[in-house]
């Protein structure tokens, strides 16, 4: 856990860009901070490693300041991956990995274990790559090799400066997923800056957006874009509400003959083509039956993001999933439904999604 108590970072020359903050950064969490150009995002960031000293308040790892730590000890159980990637360019694929580790006294032959790992973990064949130099690779590939450096000691926390801004979009796009996939397989606690709200939006579980120096609202991606806090959040965010809906608010009446109570199931009083969701005498959910055979489906819960829902719709080959809360059967929705909501909702230009 990283923890902001009252900190200030004010420069020399007067200019104030961190103001007064605090804020938790939970462990295994991927918090995105975001905010227009000078907003204190990076400043933010550099104090977690010492990089750059708040002027006053503290900063906390496992609940211990910052400043009691041997800042290479500190330093080492932190990745930091920045946008210019910075890989030494007389140096192998596996001599930028392995620097950490060897710092660390690492045994070799656990050091060339590792960057096989994290290589083949981002989708680099360590066979191909171990031996290239940076600039035998593509923008992207180095990138992949900046993010595993920053992995390679198995540090607690990962510190990430923009690290995709310069990359196309097609590259962009990859590695932000390649990011949140490898996030759920390694669990570690990551700080991300970036300028892009479509992308702090879509890696993060939660989001900071700053202005000036201070936070102006510090929640999930779903409940930023459904309850703004202000007009500036409103407007940084724009139009991108539709997609992060709930699938309550996509329920529409076309699936409601599709649910029966668990009586019209015991006495077989149902249409046997087709998918039914099975309601028990108390409103909760009790199970599904598809063409006359009770099946297993999963459950959609009702505050799930609407882009999520579709995912689910996609894993498991649906046609009809139950919306509950807790043990609730609050209603039912299609696959179709989404897909005629989003293109009822969401503004085209030229026939290009907004």
């Amino acid at each position: 856990m990283i923890e902001f108590n009252n900190v200030t970072k004010t420069y020399s020359d007067g200019t104030t860009a961190v103001k007064n903050m605090s804020f938790k950064v939970n462990e295994g969490e991927l918090l995105t901070l975001v905010g227009p150009s000078g907003c204190g995002k990076t400043t933010t960031m550099k104090m977690i490693n010492r990089l750059i000293q708040p002027t006053s308040g503290s900063i906390f790892i496992h609940n211990q300041d910052i400043r009691e730590y041997n800042i290479h000890e500190l330093r080492w159980n932190i990745g930091y991956v920045l946008q210019q990637i910075a890989l030494f360019p007389h140096m192998t694929v596996e001599e930028n990995i392995s620097i950490v580790p060897e710092m660390k006294k690492w045994k070799k032959k656990d050091v060339s274990k590792r960057i096989d790992e994290l290589m083949d973990m981002v989708g680099l064949d360590p066979a191909t790559h171990r031996k290239r130099k940076p600039d035998e690779l593509s923008g992207g590939q180095q990138q992949r090799v900046g993010v595993i450096r920053a992995l390679a000691a198995d540090p607690d926390f990962i510190l990430m400066d923009e690290p995709f801004s310069a990359l196309d979009p097609i590259s962009r796009e990859k590695l932000q997923q390649d990011i949140r996939d490898l996030q759920q397989e390694i669990q570690k606690t990551i700080v991300f800056v970036t300028h892009d709200m479509d992308e702090a939006l879509a890696l993060g579980d939660r989001v900071c957006l700053m202005k000036a120096g201070e936070i102006i609202q510090l929640d999930t991606p779903q409940n930023m874009i459904l309850s703004p806090k202000n007009d500036f959040v409103k407007d940084f965010i724009g139009n991108r509400k539709s997609p992060w809906q709930t699938a309550v608010d996509v329920m529409v009446d076309q699936t409601a003959n599709q649910v029966i109570s668990k009586t019209s199931f015991d006495n077989g009083e149902y249409e046997k083509q087709g998918t039914y969701i099975i309601k028990g005498i108390d409103g909760t959910y009790f199970g599904a039956v598809k063409n006359g055979k009770e099946v297993k489906l999963p459950t959609l819960k009702n505050d799930i993001p609407l882009k999520k829902a579709a995912e689910k719709f996609e894993e498991h080959n649906e046609e009809l999933l139950p919306v509950v809360k807790g043990a609730q059967l609050v209603g039912t929705i299609s696959y179709r439904d989404i897909v005629l909501h989003l293109k009822k909702h969401i503004k085209t230009e030229n026939g290009v999604v907004q």
